[in-house]
């Protein structure tokens, strides 16, 4: 893979190849980016999605949307702190094509922003309730008439791909979604192959899926003109690397302070946690003159989030040439001096937090609200596809918020056009939606 061709400024509809060099600073393509996912509704919902803990319980617990922010704010940094070392390595990119630092941090930073556009309400147990519907629920009944891929896309649901059809597809009046650049879709695609076949892996880039069927033939357009499909197979960007590293260090920091905050895990046990994660870099003096608990836990969250920004970004440098080549597998918090602290952190978070009773009943609510409401639209749009819709039919489909597409072409586009509709939902919108209905 070649920078020139990663750090492409190209949108969907494009006849002419945008240059860096000729970009507006005032207004920088890549600047854009982050402004259009902002702007959009999609964005908007996620302060009404559960990041782990059902953030009605108390007002100190993170959303989706404030993970999101915080991610995006490490991401530029991180991306910044690489693409100076990259500027360096390659002179050629800065001094003939025009780009600048500041032009990596805003891709990571964009597609950091983005990353979890596409979750369904309900954090994760909501991706395992669209599977669960159609692999043992009231939707299996549909798939005997799909495909291999239709199939897994719709059984193996994953917010990830969700997050890029959300970007991309076309609606009516909208041409190419959200328009981004193809530089921050490739780093916004963590997982650059689609559900099937399933691969067996070591390999990161291939522990999820990151584009339905739907939208493949887009993707793959992207992919060449990114560069990273080569020989029939799909590369992972190696800003998708920095995206993923952000996400890796604010859910593994910001997670654990939420449980401190509400009180699941001891200060005692978190302080002691954090300081060996930042005892190279940690201030003595100027610790121990923070009397207040809040402070305290302020400035081990800031320091702890510093100390692996700049150790991934050293990962990513060491690396540079491998990545570029494919061959590097792994996520690069997995290659941190502090990886064995890291772990400590996570495994007390899922002891603590992940297993917690308000988790758990997040869980149970999520599969039931769900499942309320997939077997109406899904069996509504289907009907409608068929000709065949009853009243309560009419009724199901009035609910849906107009331009919002429900009948697709065929019955795949039909089923995952109602199940996106689901997974767009906020939580307090899937649960007054299923009262509504119920």
């Amino acid at each position: 893979m070649k920078w020139e061709q990663l750090l492409s400024l190209r949108r969907f509809g494009d006849d002419q190849k945008r240059l860096r060099i000729d970009q507006d600073d005032t207004r920088l393509g890549f600047e854009v980016d982050y402004d259009r996912i902002v702007f959009s509704s999609s964005f908007r919902s996620l302060q009404d999605k559960t990041q782990v803990i059902p953030f009605s319980k108390t007002d100190f617990v993170h959303t989706r949307l404030t993970h999101s922010l915080e991610v995006s704010v490490v991401g530029r940094s991180i991306g910044r702190l690489a693409g100076k070392n990259i500027l360096n390595k390659h002179p050629y990119l800065k001094q003939d094509l025009g780009y600048q630092m500041n032009d990596f941090g805003a891709i990571v930073a964009a597609a950091s922003l983005a990353h979890d556009i596409g979750n369904p309400p309900f954090g994760h147990s909501g991706e395992k309730a669209i599977g669960y519907f159609f692999e043992h629920g009231e939707g299996k009944k549909y798939l005997e008439k799909l495909s291999g891929q239709e199939i897994n896309d719709l059984i193996n649901f994953e917010g990830n791909a969700n997050g890029f059809r959300i970007a991309t597809k076309s609606m009516q009046g909208i041409p190419g979604g959200l328009r981004l650049s193809y530089a921050t879709l490739g780093a916004y695609t963590k997982y650059p192959k689609g559900s099937f076949p399933v691969i067996k892996s070591d390999n990161i880039a291939h522990k999820k899926f990151g584009f339905f069927k739907s939208e493949e033939s887009f993707f793959k357009s992207v992919a060449n003109d990114l560069g990273t499909h080569i020989s029939g197979s799909y590369l992972r960007h190696p800003l998708a690397f920095l995206v993923e590293a952000a996400d890796d260090i604010c859910y593994t920091i910001i997670d654990f302070e939420d449980g401190i905050n509400l009180g699941l895990i001891s200060e005692d046990y978190a302080l002691e946690y954090l300081i060996n994660l930042v005892r190279e870099t940690i201030d003595t003096k100027k610790y121990n003159k923070l009397t207040n608990r809040s402070h305290r836990l302020s400035y081990l969250r800031a320091l702890s989030i510093n100390t692996l920004i700049q150790d991934v970004v050293r990962v990513f440098n060491e690396n540079e040439s491998s990545i570029l080549e494919g061959k590097f597998l792994t996520p690069l918090i997995s290659k941190s001096k502090y990886k064995a602290q890291v772990e400590d952190i996570i495994g007390l978070s899922v002891e603590k937090i992940y297993k917690s009773d308000e988790v758990a009943n997040k869980e149970v609510v999520g599969y039931k609200v769900i499942d309320s409401l997939l077997k109406p639209f899904v069996s509504a749009s289907v009907n409608s596809l068929n000709n065949s819709t009853s009243s309560y039919d009419k009724s199901i489909l009035r609910l849906v918020p107009d331009g919002t597409p429900m009948v697709g072409e065929n019955l795949y586009d039909t089923l995952l056009n109602a199940t996106c509709f689901v997974a767009s939902l906020s939580d307090g919108k899937a649960n007054e939606l299923s009262k509504q209905i119920h």
